[in-house]
């Protein structure tokens, strides 16, 4: 039996969405994926929808949209981004670090953070160790799902050289070998590094 694919108006109003918010992203600097999505949401008259696009999609849409008009600038602010994460990651080598976010994907921009995973059962030895190299740092927690249950767990915000926020969220050794990493959306220390040998601007 055939099938044959159908758009209905609400999935085309979500891809409009999605289109309009990574525009607004691409060029206004605007950083935060639920606020683009709102703002969007509110110029195209459906300021009221519950079917907002998810980031996955505005993402895919951001890549879409610097591809075709920011293919001049787009990718030397990539590559910087994914260098200075890459020198972050050398630094916290001794934590297994991961590259996650837009960074990795291809979404980001000049005003975009960079986001690591760090593994370490020690709640304080992600702490000790930027306070015995010196780094400024704001401390706080994240939320995230663990093992299909809601948990704390430590984070830590640096700024970089370039002034970038780098972000480091620590999670328990055991998530570093439960299987839940995909190439698509972590990279270890070889895998980025890889990365920007096959894309040198």
């Amino acid at each position: 039996m055939s099938h044959k694919s159908t758009f209905s108006g609400r999935d085309l109003m979500r891809e409009q969405l999605a289109h309009l918010a990574a525009k607004l992203i691409a060029e206004s600097g605007l950083a935060d994926f639920d606020a683009a999505k709102r703002k969007a949401a509110r110029q195209l008259g459906a300021a009221d929808t519950q079917h907002l696009p998810g980031n996955d999609e505005v993402a895919h849409a951001l890549r879409i949209y610097r591809a075709l008009y920011q293919q001049d600038t787009h990718p030397d602010i990539l590559y910087q981004l994914r260098s200075e994460a890459l020198s972050c990651m050398r630094l916290f080598a001794v934590f297994h670090p991961y590259l996650t976010g837009s960074v990795l994907s291809g979404a980001a921009g000049e005003n975009s953070d960079i986001n690591l995973i760090l593994f370490s059962d020690d709640n304080k030895a992600v702490l000790l160790f930027l306070l015995k190299n010196k780094l400024d740092f704001n401390d706080g927690e994240w939320r995230i799902k663990l093992a299909g249950r809601e948990e704390n767990v430590p984070s830590y915000t640096l700024t970089g050289k370039s002034g970038v926020k780098i972000h480091l969220v620590v999670l328990p050794e055991k998530a570093r070998h439960s299987g839940s990493r995909h190439p698509e959306t972590h990279a270890d220390i070889v895998a980025l590094n890889k990365l920007l040998a096959d894309h040198p601007v």
